[in-house]
């Protein structure tokens, strides 16, 4: 009987374990293709979803701003409806040139080596197209800064002249508001301290601030008493022989005023 050869069969046997490797490699690496690809989709999305869920509340936020303009003009009297607009107004446009100037990178702008009492990066913007997440984050919070001045002008309401109003706004939205919000957010102010390379309140407990509400009526709550304080009450506002009304002079103004207040505060 003549002995058959088994190289062909160890040749083909070779040939077929090569080609599963091949075959076992290259799956593999369409599997983590595959897998690189997917995280990259579930990184979109979720970046996706924190700039639509940022903008709806900072624009939430902004809406307020239209109902403070109808309750404080609403509540004083008429003859001042127009000051007191337009000091909603320049708290907006001017309040919101001064936190792109000045005011973000004093609050938010990261250093290398950080100090107790401000940032000093990213002025005007600079370098937020390095890292667009920047964006949304710079609008979401300019628009507490704008609110925070607003609320100062309603509390000296009929008592300040636009020009006077205009330099506070200036001077709140560059410089206060923002050392303020970096004293209380960035982990490195004066609120903070360190022990064992771990960052620490001097409360206690970290600072854990809401939405920003804290800091917002902090800062706005306090400039509004010393406002009120310093400029004093509206003349002949308590004196009995005064005979002017100091009623508000737009029920309907007030209360629309506040519905909208009350639907923007969601944002926060």
């Amino acid at each position: 009987a003549r002995r058959i050869s088994s190289a062909p069969l160890e040749v083909v046997a070779l040939g077929g374990s090569k080609l599963a490797a091949t075959m076992g490699h290259t799956t593999a690496a369409v599997l983590e293709a595959i897998d690189a690809d997917m995280n990259t989709m579930v990184a979109d999305y979720n970046e996706s979803l924190d700039t639509i869920w940022m903008l709806i509340a900072a624009m939430l936020v902004f809406f307020m701003h239209a109902g403070f303009s109808l309750l404080e003009s609403g509540c004083v009297r008429f003859k001042n409806t127009q000051n007191i607009l337009a000091k909603n107004l320049i708290v907006v446009t001017v309040g919101f040139l001064c936190w792109y100037i000045v005011g973000y990178p004093l609050a938010l702008g990261a250093v290398d080596d950080p100090g107790k009492m401000a940032g000093f990066t990213n002025f005007a913007m600079d370098k937020f197209w390095n890292d667009k997440s920047l964006f949304r984050v710079w609008f979401f919070q300019g628009c507490f800064c704008a609110t925070g001045a607003t609320i100062v002008s309603g509390a000296m309401a009929e008592r300040t002249k636009l020009k006077g109003f205009g330099m506070f706004t200036v001077l709140m939205t560059s410089v206060i508001y923002p050392v303020v919000v970096y004293w209380g957010w960035s982990g490195n102010g004066i609120f903070n301290y360190s022990e064992n390379g771990e960052s620490k309140s001097i409360a206690g407990p970290a600072l854990l601030d809401f939405a920003g509400s804290g800091i917002v009526h902090l800062v706005g709550g306090i400039g509004a008493i010393c406002g009120a304080i310093i400029v004093g009450p509206r003349k002949g506002r308590f004196d009995a022989n005064h005979d002017e009304s100091f009623d508000a002079h737009n029920i309907p103004f007030c209360v629309l005023g506040t519905f909208f207040l009350w639907f923007g505060w969601y944002g926060f």
